[in-house]
């Protein structure tokens, strides 16, 4: 469909006339000086006199008249370059139904606990938690993903994206005290709030992990809870890791630290929102999460059109630069030996 950005400005176009109608005309020289009466011009060849000037006159008529065309041109092409000419082509957008995911895991230092054990090997809490989130989300296709980081501070790691490949890539970038050493539960909460309320109702899920309790930040997590139970978000929490003396390297040696982990906080803050707490002391803790997702109501298929425009203002652009050039190049306008040649050819 064609259609012009800035139609308005074909309003300049009579602006010419309007400038020749009105501007004040200087006096030509007949004005001032009379011809005498009875005044007799004497020549010898009188007759071929009067042909030459009359052949003057003319080339004179013609050369103002290609003057006036071109300079018309240029105007009407400079005009239509300004209204910013485009065509627009229909583009459909679909959405496929699907899920709002938010992920909200803890970065806290100690996530480098070692009470996992995969292949008879001691791991820490973050490369498993790492390992489940990956094929989490690789299995996510057609959900809408974003994910949290939190520790003394929370930020936004991923925006919510359809691109389950760039979040994969980004779940195995994580470290632990990359936000910083503390636990700001209730931070990391209020912050993937306020990125999924933006998205529809009944589609809106908020998965966090967490090691430990509520140990910094500025926004209590029971507080963030009824935040997301306000906005219709539901909360699936898991505990990671083992409570009371788990192994942990610490300055290169292997040391035992006392851990704890606030359950009854992570279970209350599931029941606000209508999630539910999981404990996660294997790596098959996220797999029951997967039915409670596929339990819930799946965001409808959307469909919007937009009018994609492709510029064509470079036409008529091309146009006024080439009358511009011949109006350059024959100011007195174009000889008629060009096109006596022409025609004879």
């Amino acid at each position: 469909m064609f259609n012009f950005h800035w139609p308005w400005i074909a309003l300049l176009l009579p602006f010419p006339l309007l400038v020749w109608k009105f501007w004040p005309r200087r006096h030509k020289p007949s004005d001032y000086y009379s011809q005498e009466e009875g005044a007799t011009l004497l020549h010898p060849a009188l007759g071929r006199l009067a042909s030459t000037f009359l052949s003057a006159r003319s080339l004179t008529h013609t050369g103002s008249l290609q003057k006036t065309i071109m300079l018309a041109l240029l105007w009407v092409a400079l005009i239509l370059a300004l209204m910013r000419p485009e065509w627009l082509e229909p583009y459909s957008e679909v959405r496929t139904e699907g899920y709002d995911l938010m992920l909200v895991i803890d970065t806290s230092r100690s996530m480098e606990a070692l009470d996992f054990t995969v292949n008879s090997r001691q791991v820490t809490r973050m490369a498993v938690v790492k390992g489940v989130l990956g094929r989490f989300v690789e299995a996510r296709e057609g959900d809408r993903i974003g994910m949290v980081v939190f520790g003394g501070q929370a930020f936004v790691l991923s925006p919510m994206t359809l691109d389950v490949n760039a979040v994969r890539a980004l779940v195995d970038s994580i470290v632990s005290g990359m936000a910083g050493d503390a636990t700001a539960i209730g931070d990391g909460i209020g912050l993937a709030v306020k990125k999924l309320r933006e998205r529809p109702e009944g589609s809106r899920v908020l998965i966090l992990l967490t090691d430990g309790e509520n140990t910094a930040g500025s926004l209590p997590p029971r507080l963030a809870a009824q935040l997301a139970a306000h906005e219709g978000i539901r909360i699936y929490t898991i505990g990671v890791g083992s409570k009371g003396l788990v192994p942990f390297v610490e300055n290169g040696r292997m040391t035992e630290q006392k851990m704890e982990i606030d359950e009854d906080l992570l279970k209350e803050v599931a029941d606000m929102t209508g999630g539910a707490y999981f404990r996660a002391t294997d790596t098959d803790a996220l797999e029951k999460i997967y039915q409670h997702i596929n339990a819930l109501e799946k965001t409808k298929a959307e469909s919007r059109s937009v009018m994609i425009p492709s510029p064509l203002y470079r036409w008529p652009l091309g146009v006024a630069l080439f009358a511009l050039l011949v109006l350059g190049l024959f100011p007195d306008g174009i000889p008629r030996t060009w096109f006596r040649g022409s025609a004879h050819g």
